[in-house]
C-alpha cells in the first residue's frame, strides 16, 4: 500500500498555502503540499517535514492530524502544519524537473470559505473536510 502524507500549511498571513497545478488538457487545480513515505524517512511526520522542505523550501510545525483517506491500495494522512517562511524558487523535489508534469505554482489562498469555493482542491474528499473545517473557524484559532 502506498503511504502519503500532506500538509494544509498555515501562513502568518491567515492564508494556506496550495500548489496549482496546470496540466495540458486539464483543468486547473489545487492540491496540498506533500507526497509519498519514503523507506529513509523515520516516521510519516518526519516524511511531511521532508516533502515540505523539497516542495517550497520551508520549515513546518506539525500540529495535528487533520483527517485520513484510505483506499485499498493507498492512504493519505493529512496534517495540519503552520509555517513562517518558505521560498518556492529554491524548491528541490524531483516531480518539478520532469518533463510533461505541467506546472507547479505556489498559491496563497485565504482561510475563507469563498476562497476555498474558488479552487478545485483534490482529492475532492479532503477539500470538503478542510471546506467545514474552514467554515467553523477552526484553522484561524491555530494561528
Amino acid at each position: 500500500m502506498q503511504h502519503r502524507v500532506r500538509a494544509v500549511l498555515l501562513t502568518p498571513n491567515n492564508t494556506m498555502l496550495l500548489i496549482k497545478r496546470i496540466r495540458p488538457g486539464i483543468d486547473p487545480y489545487w492540491v496540498i503540499v506533500g507526497g509519498k513515505i519514503e523507506p529513509t524517512d523515520a516516521s510519516p511526520e518526519e516524511a511531511l517535514l521532508r516533502e515540505v522542505r523539497e516542495e517550497i523550501a520551508g520549515e513546518a510545525q506539525i500540529v495535528s492530524l487533520l483527517h485520513t483517506i484510505e483506499t485499498d491500495d493507498e492512504r493519505q494522512d493529512f496534517y495540519l502544519a503552520t509555517i513562517d517562511t518558505w521560498n518556492f524558487e529554491d524548491r528541490t523535489g524531483p516531480e518539478f524537473s520532469q518533463e510533461g508534469r505541467g506546472e507547479y505554482l505556489l498559491e496563497e489562498i485565504p482561510l475563507t470559505t469563498a476562497a476555498l469555493d474558488a479552487v478545485t482542491v483534490l482529492p475532492q474528499e479532503f477539500a470538503t473536510v478542510l471546506r467545514e473545517a474552514v467554515d467553523r473557524g477552526a484553522l484561524l484559532t491555530l494561528q
